[in-house]
């Protein structure tokens, strides 16, 4: 009995210094979590985060795995100090719902007129304002996963066609924060924020008159039956920009191999890949649109004229207090349009 007894000790110290030579695959997998805010069927969740994820586990052996939350943690303008934080392994989301000064450099992927598909928009974001605007010097407490700007921001209203410019003046019309906002406010119109998840209830019961969206969101949120009239402007009359992040602490806990391979799938390739989709949406919403009553229509020449002198307005604004930290903001937009063709 004694003999067994040391046999089965021994034969137990081997299989414990195996494993801690070697490990296991669950012993040693680093699964996170992100909390995600829009709907689960929303193009950027199939489309963008779930193949992402999917990328990050393939590349790493499923040494990392990513898994996104049903429901978030917290409300979307939230969602970057969730990560930040710690509250949450990674998150997404958009730079203008953050209040702060944070994130000024950003603003770069938010002007009108930058591009006319977002996969053209989003390389060259993520190549000017990762590159030599430094982004991840914005992202505080986070690593820089990610970046992308979705397809031409586009005008919706349910009250009238605009045809000139003073037809904005009175509208009750949500804004996602950011340069639209105050673009918004110089055409007379009244802004109000909230999340995209609350635009059908307000766009439905009277609280606002209209939305500023990309087409696929039409279809996204089922937004045709509330609208009449939907304004196109030649490279987007704004746009939105968007990070992925993870929490630096969590990033810092990966070996170096597995970071090499996340970076792989991520970055230019994610903003790339991102835009893809993004296009793909927009299709999808313009013939979900074509069959609605909504009519869409170009913006007249004067209303383009007064939204270019708003923009450059805001641009040189933006310009001088992007050159007070230091970067040189004029020249990275001009590099920006020279990237995308505009």
């Amino acid at each position: 009995m004694f003999e067994n007894s040391r046999s089965y000790l021994k034969k137990l110290g081997l299989a414990c210094a195996a494993l801690l030579l070697f490990g296991t695959p669950a012993a040693w997998a680093e699964k996170l979590v992100m909390s995600s805010w829009l709907p689960p069927k929303h193009p950027v969740v199939t489309g963008i985060m779930k193949p992402w994820a999917e990328a990050v586990a393939k590349a790493t052996d499923n040494r990392v795995t990513v898994r996104i939350l049903p429901k978030p943690l917290g409300p979307p303008p939230a969602h970057y100090d969730l990560a930040a934080d710690g509250v949450a392994d990674i998150t997404y989301g958009l730079h203008s719902f953050t209040k702060d000064n944070r994130f000024l450099r950003s603003r770069i992927g938010q002007f009108s007129f930058l591009g006319n598909t977002a996969e053209a928009m989003s390389a060259a974001y993520w190549k000017v304002y990762a590159g030599k605007l430094d982004a991840q010097k914005e992202h505080q407490g986070t690593k820089l996963l990610g970046l992308f700007v979705h397809g031409p921001g586009m005008f919706h209203n349910n009250k009238r066609k605009i045809e000139k410019v003073e037809d904005f003046s009175g509208l009750k019309i949500r804004t996602p924060g950011g340069y639209i906002a105050d673009l918004a406010n110089g055409l007379g119109i009244t802004t109000q924020f909230m999340g995209p998840g609350q635009v059908f209830e307000k766009l439905s019961t009277g609280v606002i008159d209209g939305v500023t969206f990309p087409l696929e969101a039409l279809k996204a949120f089922k937004l045709t039956d509330h609208l009449t009239h939907t304004m196109r402007v030649p490279g987007g009359i704004y746009n939105t920009s968007w990070f992925l992040v993870m929490n630096e602490a969590k990033w810092d806990a990966i070996s170096d191999a597995d970071k090499a391979a996340i970076e792989a799938v991520s970055g230019e390739k994610f903003a790339a890949s991102a835009g893809q989709v993004w296009d793909a949406a927009d299709k999808a919403g313009e013939a979900y649109v074509a069959a609605s009553k909504v009519e869409v229509h170009d913006a007249p020449e004067p209303v383009i004229a007064k939204i270019r002198e708003l923009a450059a307005s805001h641009e040189a604004k933006w310009g001088e207090d992007v050159k007070a930290t230091g970067f040189d903001g004029a020249a990275a937009l001009a590099e920006f349009r020279t990237q995308t063709g505009m």
